[in-house]
């Protein structure tokens, strides 16, 4: 790509769920790229559904990172620059409301045919160059998280990328937790789970949240974070908000057992909020 397109692609490096992709160069170089990168996805999509049951094709999809003060710009006066993008290109684009954490900017996405995508691509390309950004901008940098989890047919997935990887010992967390009730009997301080031993050696695990989505977890009056305890029998500390920050530390203790499952209930709750948010958008959009 890089020598057929004559532009300079680098892809950020460590094991995050996203890796950011920066193409630099010329104007016809930077759209070559992202040509060839629109038709590679295609590609990917195409071998994907080879063997598939889905009949309807999904979208080749692009999220673009953009400094927030030039998308007041790309939105335009009422949303008119971004319609009027959309109506040319035939392509979807939808602009985050919220900055990346830690960062200064925006998501950008963008879905559609890729000749759609790369035409959508140059009138952004566009509306930046004749806006530039504002003030110094606080580069998004993905950290390192776990891999979320989702359920299906009683079987437990770890997402990685664009593929759902199965999760054995996770779907027998979930198995167990099905069968047995919530919430301990007054007085005993671990769930009554086969499996999870009290007396296995404990260790310690962190995660950091989004300062959006503690509440998901932390449930009113901290009902949902006792519950997550109750049924993982794992100690689990929410640190306090630190200003500037737009993350919160989560620190899970016990055993493995005990670590892995409070980590699948605190996944689940964060992708049912997101699913219903999801819904509520769409919902949204539809009556928009």
């Amino acid at each position: 790509m890089r020598e057929e397109s004559g532009a300079r692609i680098n892809i950020s490096e460590g094991s995050c769920p996203e890796r950011i992709v920066t193409i630099t160069g010329p104007t016809d170089a930077i759209f070559k790229a992202f040509s060839m990168i629109a038709l590679k996805f295609e590609e990917d999509i195409n071998t994907s559904m080879t063997n598939s049951t889905v009949t309807s094709k999904p979208p080749v999809t692009l999220r673009l990172v953009v400094p927030a003060s030039q998308c007041g710009s790309l939105i335009g006066k009422g949303g008119s620059k971004i319609k009027e993008i959309r109506e040319s290109t035939g392509a979807q684009v939808q602009v985050a409301g919220d900055m990346l954490p830690n960062s200064t900017e925006r998501a950008v996405t963008i879905s559609g045919t890729p000749d759609a995508i790369i035409q959508c691509v140059k009138q952004i390309c566009v509306v930046m160059l004749e806006s530039p950004p504002k003030g110094a901008t606080i580069p998004y940098r993905p950290k390192p998280a776990s891999a979320p989890i989702i359920f299906a047919g009683g079987q437990a997935f770890t997402i990685q990328g664009q593929y759902a990887i199965p999760h054995p010992d996770l779907t027998k967390l979930h198995q167990l937790a099905m069968q047995h009730p919530p919430f301990t009997p007054l007085g005993q301080t671990t769930p009554g789970f086969p499996g999870l031993d009290a007396t296995t050696p404990t260790s310690s695990h962190e995660l950091t949240i989004p300062n959006d989505l503690i509440g998901c977890i932390i449930g009113r009056q901290g009902s949902k974070i006792n519950e997550i305890r109750q049924m993982s029998g794992a100690q689990i500390k929410i640190a306090n908000a630190t200003e500037g920050s737009a993350e919160r530390q989560v620190t899970i203790t016990g055993s493995p057992a005990n670590i892995s499952l409070a980590q699948y209930l605190i996944n689940a709750s964060i992708y049912f909020l997101k699913s219903e948010c999801l819904g509520d958008a769409m919902q949204s959009m539809v009556h928009a």
